[in-house]
């Protein structure tokens, strides 16, 4: 034995979590789900390794608040420095690039698997995290970014989340330089600035954010934030154009043309967003799974044309029942130029990426909680110790039935028994004791049933002696009671 002055302290380290049965089976659930809506749409798997060279991730990241140095990394033994990948649009640049020549062209894959951020880790921020992302390379038209919202609608929706509990909003960055270029905006610094007021616009309102357009903001606590020191004519021209966004695709377009028509960025914003808005016509898709809507400015450091963000439009709660937006549960866009840091030539690419984690969250709050609707295996009771063999037998007939089942394998009586399996999150126990093994019957007991009925007793005594959800049927239909009180349990159940 050890002292307890050497022995460590059982801890897992900040930012990284452990995830048990009911958790991966729900994550698992969404990636099944979600992987079959993209091999629909014809896109193919690709998985890469964990780390990549640090010099490949380069400056690749989505916001400027992100540090490039928030990798983990560790040096080789030929001294080359190599990172846990950041995300999974890097490694797909590289492999791009790599592979290239003997590519088809264009090139669409989806990729899911674990990201690491050497951040400070906080609530619902992790250092390690699943995400999914799907991404076309090599095609520049924008019915290729119409391809990838599409799917992303349809793959939320094919993941739990009910059809208009979700939105997907577009904007393009083209629009908002051709805007700065209307609002007389010529310094990046005052862009930065602009962007960000109008970021504020969900939490600010209009007033706020033409204080933040203009000399600036005091909030309640009396701080000061500098504005960008636009013209009142200039920052209405950009609150006119974030409020272009109301109603239907083809309005939003014609309102957006009297904002940023005429210059030749805006032209052109407003020209892929119509073809864009065509082919989500013919896609099925409207606008209220897709809209137009100028104040997503999300990423505009990286992306070149197309933005979009998935939003969630169900009213939540935080942990004290106050009412809280949401928010953003994926989002992506088109990136004309991250290949080009291999190769030396622009390869246009667009792509969506949601976290799995995130969007199980957005199940929650949908009412779609689907790691509290997953099932542990069917418990097997152990009544007889001599008679393990025979219990043994039980198991492995529902096993061959595709029923997952497992025999108790403790020393614990009855009840400690059926605590284990509620604790399991079994939909039924099995039950043969001397009386059943002699009249060749099997008890059963309905665990999901019990569980509902509990939530309304008042009586304990009736309730044990009504025992609900428990039947006693012939042995030779073991196999048909079981798949039936497992095939009525929930999703993610044990069969």
């Amino acid at each position: 034995m050890t002292s307890d002055a050497s022995r460590p302290e059982a801890r897992g380290p900040r930012g990284f979590i452990d995830r048990r049965a009911r958790d991966l089976a729900a994550e698992r659930r969404i990636l099944a789900a979600v992987a079959e809506v993209y091999e629909r749409y014809g896109f193919e798997a690709l998985d890469t390794g964990a780390f990549e060279y640090a010099d490949a991730l380069g400056k690749f990241l989505p916001d400027a608040d992100r540090p490039n140095e928030g990798v983990f990394a560790l040096q080789d033994d030929d001294e080359q420095w190599m990172a846990l990948r950041y995300d999974l649009t890097a490694p797909l640049a590289r492999f791009a690039a790599q592979n290239w020549e003997t590519l088809p062209k264009p090139f669409r894959r989806y990729a899911f698997g674990p990201v690491w951020r050497n951040e400070k880790p906080g609530p619902g921020r992790f250092r390690e995290f699943v995400q999914c992302d799907a991404d076309t390379v090599g095609s520049a038209r924008p019915e290729a970014d119409a391809e990838i919202i599409a799917m992303a609608v349809a793959g939320l929706e094919a993941a739990g989340l009910p059809a208009g509990s979700a939105i997907v909003k577009i904007n393009n960055r083209k629009l908002l330089n051709g805007l700065m270029t209307a609002a007389g905006v010529t310094s990046e610094v005052q862009k930065l600035v602009v962007l960000r007021a109008v970021d504020k616009l969900d939490r600010l309102g209009p007033d706020g954010v033409r204080l933040l357009l203009g000399e600036g903001r005091k909030d309640e606590s009396g701080d000061f934030t500098k504005g960008a020191g636009l013209t009142a004519a200039a920052a209405e021209r950009v609150l006119a154009f974030t409020a272009a966004g109301a109603g239907d695709r083809s309005g939003t377009l014609d309102r957006l043309a009297g904002v940023v028509g005429g210059s030749a960025e805006g032209d052109e914003g407003l020209a892929e967003l119509s073809a864009i808005d065509a082919a989500l016509t013919g896609l099925g898709v409207g606008a209220e799974r897709a809209a137009f809507d100028p104040s997503v400015v999300r990423g505009l450091e990286y992306y070149t044309g197309a933005v979009f963000e998935a939003e969630l439009l169900l009213q939540t709660t935080d942990d004290k029942g106050q009412p809280m937006r949401f928010g953003a549960i994926g989002g992506g866009g088109r990136y004309d130029d991250l290949v080009a840091r291999f190769t030396g030539e622009r390869t246009p690419a667009t792509g969506f990426s949601f976290g799995v984690s995130r969007l199980a969250a957005a199940l929650k709050a949908a009412g779609r909680d689907l790691a509290a609707d997953s099932r542990g295996p069917v418990v097997v009771l152990v009544l007889d110790q001599d008679r393990m063999a025979d219990y043994m037998a039980v198991a492995g007939e529902l096993r061959a039935a595709g029923i997952a089942s497992e025999v108790y394998l403790g020393t614990s009586g009855m009840r400690p028994q059926m605590k284990y399996a509620d604790r399991r999150l079994s939909p039924a126990a099995v039950i043969i004791g001397g009386d059943e093994f002699a009249a060749g019957t099997v008890t059963l007991k309905d665990l999901d049933l019990g569980r509902a009925l509990a939530s309304g007793v008042t009586d304990n005594a009736a309730w044990r002696a009504e025992r609900p959800g428990q039947m006693t049927v012939p042995r030779t239909e073991l196999v048909a009671a079981v798949r039936r009180i497992v095939s009525s349990a929930t999703p993610g159940d044990a069969a």
